[in-house]
């Protein structure tokens, strides 16, 4: 029998078993090129043609060296954090959405309270009561924030909704201190249409600015200015009634 038969009845590694270095580096890079092709390229490469290492390198480095020219240019690389941002609400440590739902009849007295309260929000006018789009969603931000705004604003009662990880929380806040929890479907059955439609993500600003809403954000006043907005809204008329300041 030839030297070359006996290496055909030999299994994969020799006649000890093992494989050899050339080997295992040889099956790494099959397995490689078929976890690559088996995703689906969007040249739609056939099983075993994936790219080659020199190509897979080639293109880290192009978008290694996109990021960097985007960020050299002023463009904040992956879309402001996005990807981290998104990840933080996978997990819970950043919430997706939160937003505190009033009672109060003007969102322009709600952004002013919210500024005396040291709170950056976004605020909304709504038959139902205006609503804070709070912008600090990491931790606990939320629950700070309707903290500190029912604290500075005495007898303020405040809907807290929160969407972390997908998952809706509704709770009560007076005086500083957390009170009893609501189903959400209650707490939306109760306020404005797009109170649901951010917590769950399928509206945003953009779109409420598009639909007619006039935004007002506390970050524009400084606690001169708010303090004027508190005064005129809270400001007894002719007929013995708050000016639009009614606080539930």
């Amino acid at each position: 029998m030839s030297e070359n038969s006996n290496d055909s009845a030999l299994p994969a590694g020799g006649a000890d078993g093992h494989l050899s270095d050339e080997e295992i580096e040889r099956a790494l890079a099959d397995f490689e090129r078929e976890m690559q092709s088996g995703q689906g390229s969007a040249s739609g490469q056939e099983l075993g043609q994936g790219p080659s290492e020199a190509a897979l390198d080639a293109e880290s480095t192009d978008r290694l060296q996109s990021t960097d020219a985007a960020g050299a240019n002023g463009i904040d690389p992956l879309a402001a954090g996005s990807f981290d941002e998104e990840l933080e609400g996978l997990i819970g440590n950043r919430a997706k959405a939160a937003l505190i739902v009033t009672r109060l009849a003007s969102a322009e007295l709600l952004s002013a309270f919210c500024q005396i309260s040291d709170i950056s929000a976004l605020c909304v006018d709504a038959p139902e009561g205006a609503v804070a789009l709070l912008k600090n969603l990491d931790g606990d931000g939320p629950e700070a924030a309707v903290k500190d705004l029912t604290t500075v604003v005495s007898g303020l009662s405040a809907m807290l909704v929160v969407n972390r990880a997908d998952k809706l929380e509704a709770k009560l806040w007076i005086e500083g201190r957390s009170g009893q929890s609501f189903p959400p479907p209650m707490v939306f059955a109760s306020s404005a249409d797009f109170v649901e439609d951010l917590l769950i993500g399928t509206s945003d600003v953009e779109l409420l600015k598009v639909q007619g809403f006039t935004l007002f954000d506390s970050g524009s006043l400084d606690r001169a200015k708010a303090m004027g907005i508190i005064a005129e809204h809270t400001r007894f008329n002719r007929g013995g009634k708050p000016k639009g300041g009614r606080i539930e």
